[in-house]
């Protein structure tokens, strides 16, 4: 009798997965990527032959020139997912070190979770009724003496949002690596003669990278898709990718275009850590070095 190898052991453990993410991730990308290359007929169903119009659409690339008005969307789409993810690593990577080193962390762990009980888009809702214009915030600054200020709609209230809405996404991954740091590298570190500063940087800071990356990963890449907190805290006219990407497959019937924006959406995104995913290899070899 043959002795089973170590592929045939994890057999039975891989083959769930594989299949899941095969039928419910492989598969449905493959037929948005041909979807991509259909056109809308007169009816709003999808016909041939397969093009590039929706590609060229998207780009601007026309009969008249180049129209940027999709490029723009997915800029201002980049730039929000990136200012969120910048805003929640400066509020979250203290406060993850205060909650580790804190006596009552089940407490705080429990509120950084607790908005995840309510309803996604209550909590959306509850930042409207905070920024509108006979809102908490006016009806505060009216208290103190001071003018109103029109927050709702507004890309400001897009960004608070956003930055609300993804934040425990980067502290919940970033807290589990701070919880393991070995303090006495920190320690052998001041005892060769750094600083704090250069201690923290050399011996503590490494050892939180794989939750800080993977916290920036949860939180960037929902937040450049994100639609529904646009929408609503922008009341219709903050206008992000995920928005025209959602109106395509929506109001308009036009899941040929719908397609080609998603798998654009993708492949920026994609593009963007891959080359993060070399940088951070390079670098690390160079260490080694």
């Amino acid at each position: 009798m043959n002795k089973p190898t170590r592929w045939t052991r994890l057999l039975p453990t891989l083959g769930p997965g594989t299949v899941w993410l095969l039928v419910f991730t492989l598969v449905p990308t493959l037929l948005i990527f041909y979807t991509s290359f259909l056109q809308r007929d007169p009816h709003g169903w999808l016909s041939g032959p397969l093009t590039l119009e929706n590609y060229r659409r998207f780009f601007g690339i026309g009969p008249d020139g180049i129209d940027p008005l999709y490029l723009e969307i997915l800029g201002r789409s980049l730039l929000l997912g990136l200012v969120t993810t910048v805003a929640t690593v400066v509020i979250g990577y203290p406060f993850a070190f205060f909650i580790a080193g804190s006596p009552r962390k089940n407490l705080l762990l429990l509120l950084v979770v607790l908005p995840f009980w309510t309803n996604f888009l209550i909590r959306v809702y509850a930042w409207i009724v905070i920024f509108q214009r006979k809102g908490v915030l006016n009806a505060l600054l009216g208290h103190f003496g001071l003018d109103p200020v029109l927050l709702y709609p507004s890309w400001t209230a897009v960004y608070v949002g956003t930055i609300y809405t993804y934040l425990p996404f980067l502290i919940l991954p970033l807290y589990a690596s701070v919880e393991k740091i070995d303090w006495t590298l920190l320690e052998a570190a001041h005892d060769l003669g750094a600083g704090r500063l250069r201690g923290f940087w050399h011996a503590v800071f490494p050892q939180t990278l794989p939750g800080l990356i993977a916290g920036v990963l949860l939180v960037f890449i929902p937040a450049v898709g994100t639609f529904v907190i646009s929408d609503l805290l922008g009341a219709g006219k903050a206008i992000l990718v995920g928005n025209v990407i959602q109106q395509q497959f929506g109001a308009s019937r036009d899941w040929a275009f719908g397609s080609a924006a998603a798998f654009v959406l993708m492949a920026v995104v994609l593009t963007g850590l891959w080359l993060y995913a070399r940088w951070a290899g390079e670098r690390g070899m160079e260490e080694l070095v």
